[in-house]
């Protein structure tokens, strides 16, 4: 048993009904849709947002149709924003498979992660759980401030600690946030405990990101090579953010240049990578995410032992420990 279906064991029930309930949503009546949207449904990922929503209604009472109607809105809006941000990234691939933008066009997968979002509000609307609507818009809001400011500071190359942890908190935190609270939101109305599960995945986010950017750096887990996306892409994360600090005059100058220059050796990648090892960039890394899962496992064992708390707390452990 790998570690996701051991963590999915507490509301295996409940995944399986919500795969049945996100199929009935994922369909439209225009054939060209509707072909795209069970494309989607096929490549469909590891789904642990909707695992997090579940899991986060289990701990604090019993599951209801508030939850899987949380899990789906949530789950479009992560699938529309992938979708997106393939347009933007003008990536061929997404999952192993040929992203949306490759098979058809640009504007058709605008158009097609248009649909999603709007489809998820629909139905937060049609259910009348606008206290959902309003967490996930706020996360939507978030997300796109982040990956706005990102933009801005990949311009000049001037991210500092605090603007790298402002960047993933509403970048990526945002979302899982958005989970367990609309988990506990589906659950109670008790607003100490929805803030406590806001809180959770906000940290477990935090930590799942810095995995994130570190993985850029060890390698990819199957090849146990270091891949430098990041660095092709000018995208300055917490290992090089440290290791820049730490760095002379001369050596900084060199690195930024590197990872200014549009075109980059391989040669040059590897440099970079070296340079972040050699001054403990990564393990400064390692110790912030393992202070955010610790803070995270913090609130879950404030809760009486069960399987469901133990189930959130191997999923935090595995964003942190995970190897792709």
């Amino acid at each position: 048993m790998s570690v996701l279906e051991r963590i999915k064991k507490p509301v295996e029930s409940e995944m399986a009904d919500f795969e049945a309930y996100f199929s009935r949503t994922m369909r439209s009546d225009i054939p060209l849709l509707n072909i795209i949207l069970n494309y989607i449904l096929r490549r469909k990922g590891k789904q642990m947002r909707p695992l997090l929503v579940f899991l986060t209604a289990r701990l604090n009472g019993n599951v209801t149709e508030s939850a899987y109607v949380a899990a789906t809105f949530i789950e479009l809006l992560h699938t529309a924003s992938l979708v997106h941000d393939d347009v933007v990234d003008d990536a061929g691939e997404r999952r192993g498979a040929l992203s949306i933008n490759a098979l058809w066009n640009s504007k058709i997968a605008v158009l097609v992660g248009d649909y999603m979002l709007s489809k998820g509000m629909l139905i937060s609307v049609e259910k009348k759980r606008f206290d959902m609507l309003e967490i996930v818009s706020e996360a939507v809001k978030s997300m796109s401030e982040g990956e706005l400011l990102q933009l801005q500071k990949a311009r000049k190359l001037n991210i500092s600690e605090d603007v790298y942890f402002r960047i993933i908190k509403s970048k990526t935190a945002a979302l899982l946030s958005a989970c367990t609270a609309c988990g506990a939101k589906s659950v109670t109305d008790d607003p100490a405990t929805v803030a406590r599960m806001k809180e959770l995945g906000e940290m477990t986010g935090m930590a799942f990101q810095i995995r994130d950017d570190i993985l850029d750096y060890e390698g990819t887990g199957l090849t146990g090579k270091a891949t430098g996306n990041d660095i092709k892409e000018k995208k300055i994360t917490l290992p090089l953010i440290h290791a820049l600090e730490k760095a002379s005059f001369s050596e900084r100058r060199r690195i930024l240049s590197i990872v200014r220059s549009r075109k980059k050796s391989r040669s040059q990648i590897d440099e970079v990578i070296r340079f972040v090892s050699g001054s403990g960039g990564i393990e400064y890394a390692v110790g912030k995410m393992n202070m955010f899962r610790d803070q995270a496992l913090q609130i879950l064992y404030a809760y009486p032992p069960s399987d469901v708390r133990d189930s959130l707390a191997e999923f935090v452990n595995y964003t942190t420990s995970r190897k792709k």
